[in-house]
């Protein structure tokens, strides 16, 4: 079974999928919002399930970003 096939996408893909910078998918992993997965650079995957997808209306092209991960209990924002 692949990466994909298990949900597990490069940060880049996942920055595409959410609509936000790549260094916000660093940032939810660092606080602990979403999981990290692989080590080194450009071998990090996250797990897409853990990601708010982005919307974009078919009419407008109007994006609307999901609400981000929320953080695991007793832990402040950055």
């Amino acid at each position: 079974m692949s990466l994909s096939e298990q949900g597990l996408v490069p940060e880049d893909l996942a920055a595409y999928y959410t609509g936000r910078p790549a260094s916000t998918i660093r940032r939810w992993a660092a606080e602990g919002r979403i999981q990290r997965y692989g080590t080194g650079r450009g071998k990090v995957r996250y797990n897409v399930f853990e990601l708010p997808r982005k919307t974009v209306d078919e009419w407008t092209g109007e994006v609307t970003l999901g609400d981000p991960p929320p953080l695991p209990a007793g832990v402040r924002a950055a």
